[in-house]
């Protein structure tokens, strides 16, 4: 099924059972409390009358009096709600979003609920989802990494991947403070990277955050199918507006004149933006300016805290 299908669905689900729940509550509190019937036909009445006089006497001030005799109404309901057991709003309309009405549109913009439901149905369509249920901080192992101390950094693996996991949990529990903290992990394949970019992403979510998980190649692709194949999707834009952006193997796509103008114009823009953005990637600082225009290079080390991976292969130790 279509993703624009998919996502109207959810809505209009939403809309109808929350209606018949509404219409439930009304018919109980109707049956148990005929009054509020006769008190609910009223302030329709009145809405209907003053707002045909309104029009009709646009300079009137009537209206002011119908509203106060609408709210004395609605006062009234609400004390023998209050009276019966009841929860002062529980005759109020039910939405699963109270910003957007369950309508996926607030201020004029995708509302934080559809983005989301997007988000959600792009993790379903990857698969990433399920890779978050078997990667994630529950299922991190410190042991897998070396003790070996190596000469050349004056510590072990697991010591730097200590130190590593402090930068990723203050990442987490700063993330909602402007601090223009990113991040960009670099090392050989095989040292964890992708797996703590995993357990980011999950906890991240937790908090309805919006995150987009990407390869570079991925992301290239979707830009690439827009530009020049005319295909529209969502996950374009959200490139630049979720709150976090993952970019996982950076340097594993095509680069060329297209491709660094493209990567420096979703980063750059992200930070323009005060978004926050993850970057993982096999290559060294050398071979990233090498990779990639001066200006994309500086442009990420000048805005990136990089965080160095390094120690023997866990996935060779895995097949063994």
């Amino acid at each position: 099924m279509e993703l624009r299908t998919k996502i109207s669905n959810y809505y209009e689900n939403n809309r109808r059972k929350n209606e018949e729940i509404h219409e439930r509550r009304v018919e109980e509190v109707y049956k148990k409390i005929p009054e509020m019937r006769e008190i609910d036909a009223l302030i329709k009445n009145i809405g209907i009358k003053a707002a045909i006089y309104q029009i009709k006497n646009p300079d009137s001030d009537k209206t002011i009096k119908d509203s106060q005799e609408i709210y004395n109404l609605k006062q009234k309901k609400d004390e023998i709600l209050t009276k019966n057991g009841y929860p002062k709003d529980y005759l109020e309309e039910i939405y699963t979003c109270s910003d957007c009405h369950d309508t996926g549109v607030f201020n004029g913009k995708k509302c934080h609920c559809m983005q989301k439901l997007i988000v959600e149905e792009l993790y379903d369509m990857s698969s990433i989802s399920y890779m978050l249920e078997k990667e994630n901080f529950d299922t991190f192992d410190l042991n897998v990494f070396s003790e070996k101390t190596y000469e050349k950094f004056g510590l072990s693996p697991r010591e730097n991947m200590r130190g590593i996991l402090t930068i990723a949990r203050n990442f987490i529990n700063t993330f909602d403070e402007k601090n223009d903290v990113n991040l960009i992990f670099w090392g050989p394949t095989g040292q964890g990277k992708t797996f703590l970019l995993n357990c980011i992403a999950k906890e991240i979510i937790k908090t309805d955050a919006i995150v987009i998980y990407q390869t570079a190649y991925e992301i290239l692709k979707t830009i690439e199918d827009r530009k020049f194949r005319n295909e529209k999707t969502e996950k374009y834009n959200l490139f630049f507006e979720a709150d976090l952006l993952i970019v996982d193997d950076l340097g594993i796509e095509m680069t060329n004149a297209f491709t660094n103008s493209e990567i420096f114009n979703i980063i750059n823009t992200r930070l323009l933006r005060g978004k926050k953005t993850l970057i993982s990637t096999n290559l060294s600082p050398k071979e990233l300016s090498i990779t990639y225009t001066d200006r994309v290079f500086s442009r990420v080390f000048q805005k990136f805290v990089p965080v160095r991976f390094f120690g023997p292969d866990l996935r060779w130790q895995e097949e063994k």
